[in-house]
């Protein structure tokens, strides 16, 4: 999870679509003894996940599970899972293909099976926040919680592991009692994950026992927040609608506005921000007084301060290669035209070499490599 949210995790999932024939999957199928199974993300284009898909198993993957969705699609931007691409991956391969994406409880296991026709269904949220769903039942969070943590007292793992899946099974819950949830977030043993797990049994217990007959679960949740039940991630407006005015409405917080955060006030700033805080009391994180910086005409980024283009290094450097622009404010030779570059390369081998010198011929191999530079 932690390669996927850094991006990296597709570098070994997703390669270079036409570099396929040095994927690891061909070299891992000839070294190995057991089956080779792969995961994938979908490209936009159907046709083009398709091939990718046939690649995979011609390389020698034996099982392949399909993500509905692209690699650009996630956190607030996840949408919609694409079956389509799922469907089309099934049909195109002989290889048995799980399907993943959409999967919140057992009836969308049964649908998806019956209109991708796929072998089998991965799921990874909506099992997170119900470990019983593919049991069909939804049972009581504090009943899988428990059952969780006595597994995690008989096979340690580290604790942040811990607090994560409790946050996954009690997170409907903790937007209704927020001290607790900073409790969960805060506590450093095991023996005080099971103290703010029985807490917030204890609540909800009492919660129910004070339940009026009739009454309807808030927040439109499909089941009360002591029940397992999917998390729908809000969407990019929905999400904005939250952490507006009413973002902090019946005990729900929203998110803090970027200029209540960076005012200085210290009540108001992240944890993060308040330990640098710590460290270093005379910080400021005013963003008036953050130093302002000339941006490439180019691309945005931060602009070199002697470049006379207004460009950043990468973007002066290709000018300088590309067109006959010299830039003053950078000496080194990169940052030079090419006909220049040509010329200074050419000079400094005659000098090199008497024969070229005697010769006046100019080094073919040389400029073959300044024009390869010039061009990419």
């Amino acid at each position: 999870q932690i390669l996927r949210r850094a991006g990296t995790f597709h570098s070994i999932v997703q390669p270079t679509y036409l570099s396929f024939q040095s994927f690891p999957v061909l070299l891992a199928n000839e070294k190995l003894s057991v089956p080779i199974t792969c995961k994938i993300r979908v490209f936009p284009e159907i046709d083009k996940t398709v091939k990718y898909a046939q690649m995979l198993e011609k390389a020698g993957c034996q099982l392949l599970t399909v993500h509905g969705r692209t690699k650009e699609q996630k956190g607030p931007l996840a949408g919609v899972a694409s079956w389509e691409h799922i469907q089309a991956v099934r049909k195109a391969v002989s290889i048995p293909v799980f399907a993943n994406g959409n999967i919140q409880c057992l009836g969308d296991v049964e649908e998806c099976i019956r209109k991708t026709g796929v072998h089998g269904v991965m799921s990874a949220e909506g099992n997170l926040h119900n470990p019983a769903l593919f049991e069909g039942r939804n049972p009581l969070v504090w009943e899988m919680a428990e059952e969780y943590l006595e597994i995690v007292q008989k096979y340690p793992c580290p604790l942040s592991y811990v607090r994560a899946h409790l946050f996954k099974l009690w997170h409907h819950t903790l937007q209704v009692y927020q001290q607790l949830r900073e409790e969960l977030a805060k506590v450093k043993t095991l023996e005080g994950i099971v103290d703010v797990n029985r807490e917030l049994k204890l609540r909800c217990q009492e919660e129910i026992a004070n339940q009026k007959e009739g009454e309807k679960p808030k927040e439109g949740l499909p089941f009360f927040h002591w029940i397992c039940q999917p998390y729908i991630r809000p969407g990019p407006k929905e999400r904005c609608k939250e952490n507006g005015a009413s973002g902090t409405e019946k005990g729900v917080r929203g998110k803090r506005a970027l200029e209540e955060e960076e005012d200085g006030n210290s009540e108001l700033l992240s944890k993060n921000k308040q330990k640098k805080k710590l460290r270093n009391p005379n910080k400021s994180f005013d963003p008036s007084l953050k130093p302002k910086y000339a941006k490439c005409d180019q691309c945005g980024n931060p602009k070199g301060n002697k470049c006379v283009f207004n460009m950043c290094r990468g973007c002066c450097k290709k000018r300088a290669f590309k067109e006959t622009a010299d830039c003053p404010g950078k000496w080194c030779w990169p940052y030079k035209s090419l006909s220049k570059c040509l010329a200074s390369q050419s000079s400094q081998r005659v000098i090199q070499n008497p024969e070229i010198r005697r010769r006046g011929d100019v080094d073919v191999g040389e400029t073959a490599v300044l024009k390869e530079a010039a061009d990419s």
